[in-house]
C-alpha cells in the first residue's frame, strides 16, 4: 500500500492508534476528539487504527471497549478500522528495503553482549543505549547461522528540529539517538517501525498525540527519510504533541484522580456524552471565555494554536457540574430513556411516560442519570412504602395527625392542580398555627418514603390523586 492520492491533493488526514491492552482511557479519549475535529475542521479524514502488536497484551474485549467508547462519545472514524497486526508483512518489506538500501544494517550482538555494554554503560553513568558495534562491520564476522536483528542506521552528526504545531521548534542531537530495531531476530516488525509505515500508508498529514511520543518523532523520522530517498513519496507529517492531562493536584493522573475508561464514565458516574466530550475539548483547548461548546462549534473554532502549552488539570468536580447542566438541557424523552436502563425493572409505556413526565421535576436538582434514577424511584415503589431514617424521623411526634388532616384537605380538593394542593396543604397549616414545612415533610415521608424529593406538589401531580391518597393513607394507619 501507497500513500493515498488524498494527501497528494492536499486533504488533512488524522489518525488516532490506541494500544488495545485496556480500556479507552480519558487521555486516549481527548486524543482521539483534538484529532477528529481538526480533521473535520479542515474537511479532512479522521482514521483509526489499532496497534495490536503486542499480542500478549492486546484482548478483543480490549478492542470491542475502544471501540464502544468512540461511538458514545460519537468520535466517528472514517472508513474501516486498520489493525496493525495484520500488516506485519508490509513493515517488515520497508525494513528489508532500508536494509538493501543500506539504511539499516544487520545487528548480531547477543543478549549477554547487550548487558554487557549496558552494564559498562551504567559503570560509567552513561545514557542507555546501543552502542553501534555492528553498524559498519560486515556480515561475515558473525557465526554463520547466527540470529540478528535489523536496526535503522540512524545519523550521527548534527541535530534535527521540529517544528512542533503545540510545542513549538524542538531540536536533539541526532548523537542522543540509537540505533533503534526495526525488526526483532524472528522477523516480526517493532511499534516503532509500524507506526511509520502504517501512517505513510494511510496518507496521515498530522499526527496529533500527547508529548510522551515527542522523543519517538525524532526516531521515527529517519525511517521516512531514508524511504523517501529509496523511493520517494514518503513526506515528514506534521507533527502536534498535547500535553498530558495531570490530576487536580498537579500530580499524574490515576484512577484516585478520577482517570477511569470512558465507559466507567458513562456506565458507573451516569455521565452525558456530550457533556463529557465538552470537559475533553476544554481540557488543554480554549476559544475565549467559551465554557458550553457545542461538536458543531468546536468543529468551527478548532485549531491547534488554541493548545497550551502545560498539562491540564482533570477535576472531576467541574465534570460533574457540566454534566447538570447538559441534563437540565436535554429533552425530556431522551433523559427519560436513558434513566429507564437504570430502573431495576423494564418499565412499561405508562411507565416510560411517567418518568417522562417526571424529568422536569427531577433534572434540575440532579448532576447525572444515577441521581436522576434515585430520584425517580418514589414513583415505582410498592405500597405500603418501607421507610428509610429520614422519612420515619419526619413521621415522629404529632406528625401523623397532622398528616391526617392533609389528608382530608387533599381528598376535598375539586381538582388534582399545583394551585388547588397548594392552597389546600398551607390551610392545613394555617390553621394549625405551624408553618408550612411542618405540614409539608410528613407529606413528603409519606408520598416518597425518603427525607427529600422534588417539590411536594410535582410530587402529587406525578403520582395523582388515587395514589397519592393511598400512600399517605397507609402511613396514617401506621403506629408510632
Amino acid at each position: 500500500m501507497s500513500a493515498t492520492s488524498d494527501t497528494a491533493a492536499g486533504t488533512v488526514i488524522t489518525r488516532f492508534a490506541p494500544s488495545p491492552t485496556g480500556f479507552l482511557h480519558i487521555g486516549g479519549a481527548r486524543t482521539a476528539l483534538f484529532n477528529l475535529l481538526f480533521a473535520r475542521r479542515h474537511g479532512g479524514k479522521f482514521l483509526l487504527r489499532i496497534e495490536d502488536t503486542d499480542r500478549a497484551r492486546s484482548t478483543q474485549p480490549a478492542i470491542d471497549a475502544i471501540l464502544d467508547g468512540m461511538r458514545w462519545l460519537e468520535l466517528d472514524w472514517d472508513g474501516d478500522v486498520t489493525y496493525q497486526f495484520a500488516r506485519a508483512e508490509r513493515h517488515a518489506e520497508v525494513a528489508r528495503a532500508m536494509l538493501a538500501s543500506g539504511h539499516a544494517y544487520k545487528c548480531f550482538a547477543t543478549a549477554e553482549e547487550l548487558e554487557a555494554m549496558r552494564a559498562e554503560q551504567r559503570a560509567n553513568k552513561q545514557p542507555l543505549r546501543y552502542a553501534g558495534r555492528w553498524r559498519d562491520r560486515p556480515e561475515s564476522e558473525a557465526t554463520e547461522g547466527a540470529p540478528f536483528v535489523v536496526r535503522l542506521k540512524a545519523p550521527r552528526e548534527g541535530s534535527v528540529t521540529i517544528q512542533d504545531q503545540v510545542q513549538g521548534a524542538v531540536t536533539v542531537n541526532n548523537a542522543e539517538l540509537d540505533d533503534m530495531v526495526l525488526l526483532r531476530s524472528d522477523g516480526t516488525p517493532t511499534y516503532m517501525l509500524a507506526v511509520v509505515v502504517d501512517d505513510h500508508d494511510m496518507g496521515v498529514t498530522h499526527v496529533i498525540r500527547g508529548d510522551d511520543h515527542l522523543n519517538n518523532a525524532f526516531r521515527q523520522l529517519p525511517i521516512y527519510r531514508a524511504m523517501d530517498a529509496i523511493e520517494g513519496g514518503w513526506p515528514e507529517p506534521t507533527y502536534a504533541h498535547i500535553p498530558l492531562i495531570h490530576g487536580s493536584d498537579g500530580a499524574k493522573l490515576s484512577k484516585r484522580h478520577g482517570a477511569l475508561g470512558v465507559d466507567a464514565y458513562r456506565d458507573e458516574l451516569g455521565l452525558l456524552a456530550e457533556a463529557v466530550s465538552n470537559y475533553l475539548l476544554r481540557l488543554g483547548w480554549g476559544h475565549g471565555d467559551d465554557e458550553i461548546i457545542s461538536r458543531k462549534q468546536a468543529i468551527e473554532w478548532f485549531d491547534l494554536g488554541g493548545v497550551g502549552k502545560s498539562p491540564s488539570r482533570f477535576d472531576l468536580k467541574k465534570l460533574e457540574n457540566l454534566n447538570g447542566h447538559y441534563i437540565r438541557n436535554t429533552d425530556d424523552a431522551q433523559l427519560a430513556d436513558l434513566v429507564a436502563k437504570r430502573l431495576p425493572f423494564e418499565p412499561n409505556d405508562a411507565q416510560r411516560q411517567l418518568l417522562t413526565d417526571a424529568m422536569a421535576a427531577l433534572k434540575p436538582r440532579a448532576a447525572n442519570l444515577n441521581e436522576l434514577a434515585d430520584g425517580a424511584a418514589f414513583l415505582f415503589r410498592m405500597r405500603p412504602l418501607d421507610m428509610d431514617e429520614g422519612a420515619v424521623a419526619l413521621l415522629e411526634g404529632d406528625a401523623r395527625t397532622l398528616l391526617a388532616q392533609v389528608h382530608d384537605a387533599l381528598a376535598a380538593a375539586a381538582s388534582w392542580d399545583s394551585e388547588t394542593l397548594d392552597a389546600a396543604v398551607r390551610a392545613v397549616a394555617e390553621a394549625a398555627g405551624v408553618k408550612l414545612g411542618a405540614a409539608a415533610q410528613p407529606l413528603r415521608a409519606a408520598l416518597t418514603g425518603r427525607r427529600t424529593s422534588p417539590g411536594i406538589f410535582d410530587v402529587l401531580l406525578l403520582l395523582g390523586r388515587d395514589e397519592s391518597l393511598a400512600r399517605i393513607a397507609d402511613q396514617i394507619s401506621k403506629p408510632n
